[in-house]
């Protein structure tokens, strides 16, 4: 079923979901298991997957010589996903991401997603590599999640790659993206990020998923802005507990986002991380019943594979 009929299905109701990373290449199925278990209780009616690309590697042969060479750490988004719908009966939603894949290799990818009955997509850019500055596009592939858009768009009206191709079947994906509360960091600024986004909707997006934040004024701010620009779509909003002080720095860091004072002051006064942890879920249960107040119709939240703070937090809130 598509992420748009659940939200309507639940006529105002909030859901739950939740975003898993797959195993590291090496590691069995199990571990994705165990972090579902915990949270079946209360129902998701979607899973995400994320997707990695290749990063780079320098290994230095018998003669000396330093070779670059590729891998992925953590491959399988698409066996992942049906592995899930399989054993839970839950839908799941794929993370397809531009950097590492070229236009054919997406292609064969959202084919057999169809053949799987999977029937929603998160379409991103994706991370720069740790051996780069900056984003590369992956020779073959897109450089923007709008292309990559456009990609699922097209196959969804029987278009594909290859003109000689017999394009009867057409694909059905809904189609999610991510947006920024507090815009994308290569944004020169909010105004222009939401422009993009403007694009992506008009583009064939179904719904958006957001960035994590801390702060719900800027997820109702980033709301009623797409309200006022004709964007309908259903906003959901993205979430994840402080369990650790360094995140503090952390998240910041990586995720472009900003840390409201008053969680700063109260994870600074905890003397360890089990009282970070204590004051991150606490902080996570209030913000997450004041979203459910404003109408958002999915509590979504990213585990990074550990269930026992988003277990404790869904607990408080369904």
């Amino acid at each position: 079923m598509k992420i748009t009929e659940h939200i309507e299905n639940a006529k105002g109701k909030t859901l739950f979901s939740f975003e898993l990373l797959p195993p590291i290449k090496g590691q069995s199925l199990q571990g994705i298991y165990n972090a579902i278990d915990p949270l079946m209780e209360f129902k998701p009616p979607f899973i995400d997957v994320t997707s990695s690309r290749e990063d780079l590697v320098y290994k230095e042969s018998s003669d000396g010589n330093i070779q670059k060479a590729t891998y992925r750490k953590r491959p399988g988004t698409v066996a992942v996903c049906a592995a899930i719908q399989h054993k839970y009966g839950v839908d799941t939603v794929p993370h397809l991401i531009c950097g590492g894949f070229t236009k054919e290799e997406t292609e064969y990818a959202l084919i057999d997603l169809q053949f799987l009955g999977i029937d929603n997509v998160l379409v991103l850019r994706g991370d720069a590599r740790k051996a780069d500055s900056g984003f590369v596009p992956t020779p073959g592939g897109h450089c923007y999640a709008s292309e990559l858009l456009e990609q699922v768009t097209n196959m969804n009206n029987g278009i594909y790659l290859h003109e000689y191709q017999d394009t009867s079947f057409k694909t059905d994906f809904c189609i999610g993206v991510a947006a920024y509360p507090e815009k994308h960091f290569e944004a020169p600024n909010l105004k222009a990020d939401f422009k993009y986004l403007k694009q992506k909707v008009a583009g064939g997006a179904n719904f958006i998923v957001t960035q994590m934040f801390f702060d719900n004024s800027k997820y109702k701010e980033f709301v009623n802005l797409c309200r006022e620009n004709d964007i309908n779509v259903p906003i959901i909003p993205g979430l994840k507990p402080i369990t650790s002080a360094k995140q503090l720095i952390n998240l910041p860091k990586i995720f472009h986002i900003d840390m409201p004072e008053d969680l700063c002051d109260a994870v600074q006064a905890c003397k360890n991380d089990k009282d970070v942890k204590e004051v991150g879920i606490e902080w996570m249960i209030n913000q997450c019943k004041e979203l459910m107040e404003f109408g958002a119709p999915v509590m979504h939240f990213y585990t990074m594979g550990n269930a026992e703070p988003t277990k404790r937090i869904a607990q408080a809130i369904f």
